[in-house]
C-alpha cells in the first residue's frame, strides 16, 4: 500500500467513510460527473475554450475528491495503486511501440 493510500485508508477508518465497493464506485462517478462540471462552467458550456490556468479553484477541489474516490476504490480491493501505474505504463510503452498509440485497438 502506498504512502498516499495509507493515509486515506487511515482518515477514512478515522471519519467512518468505510463503505462496500459498489458505493465507492457510485462516489467515483458522482466525483468525475462533478470534475466534469466544473469543466463545463470554464468552458461556458463549450462558448469558449479552455486552458489549464483559466480553471477555476473548484477544479483542484473536484479533483481531489476524484483522487480520493479512486484511492478508497483501491483500498477497498486490496490494489497497490503504485504497482497498478508501472503495469499500465508498461502496457502503455509497449503499445506505442508496436501500433504508435496507447489505444487499446479495440
Amino acid at each position: 500500500m502506498t504512502e498516499m493510500q495509507e493515509q486515506v485508508a487511515d482518515f477514512a477508518a478515522r471519519y467512518g467513510l468505510v463503505a462496500p465497493l459498489p458505493y465507492r464506485l457510485l462516489d467515483l462517478a458522482s466525483e468525475l460527473g462533478e470534475l466534469a462540471k466544473e469543466l463545463l462552467k470554464a468552458a461556458e458550456y463549450g462558448n469558449r475554450p479552455v486552458e489549464p490556468a483559466s480553471l477555476p479553484p473548484a477544479w483542484e477541489d473536484e479533483l481531489g475528491d476524484v483522487l480520493f474516490s479512486l484511492i478508497c476504490i483501491a483500498n477497498t480491493t486490496g490494489v497497490n495503486l503504485d504497482d497498478a501505474l508501472t503495469a499500465a505504463l508498461a502496457k502503455y510503452r509497449k503499445r506505442l511501440d508496436a501500433r504508435g498509440g496507447a489505444g487499446s485497438g479495440k
